[in-house]
C-alpha cells in the first residue's frame, strides 16, 4: 500500500488537493491551498507512518475557522476509514 501512496504523492499537484477539498465542500483561499499541499508533499511519510500522533490543530492559524473545523472532520474520518490499511 505505502508504494502506490508513494507513486501518488509523486506526481499530486495543487490542483488534485484543491479538487478534493471542493468535493468535500471545503474551498481553500490560495495561501491555504499552498499551505497544505506543501505540508502535505512534505510529511505524508511522517503522518501516515504514525497517523494518530497528527495534531492538526498546530496549524489552526493557517486556514479560516470554517475551513479549519471541515478540514479537521474529513481528516478523522478519512482517519477511521483507512488507518487499518496504514
Amino acid at each position: 500500500m505505502f508504494n502506490i501512496i508513494e507513486r501518488y504523492m509523486s506526481i499530486l499537484k495543487r490542483e488534485d488537493v484543491n479538487q478534493f477539498a471542493i468535493k468535500n465542500n471545503v474551498y481553500l483561499s490560495e495561501e491555504e491551498l499552498n499551505f497544505t499541499y506543501e505540508f502535505v508533499k512534505k510529511n505524508w511519510k511522517i503522518v501516515l507512518g504514525n497517523p494518530n500522533s497528527f495534531q492538526f490543530e498546530k496549524y489552526k492559524n493557517h486556514y479560516t475557522e470554517e475551513n479549519f473545523l471541515k478540514m479537521d472532520r474529513l481528516i478523522k474520518e478519512y482517519r477511521r476509514k483507512y488507518q487499518a490499511f496504514l
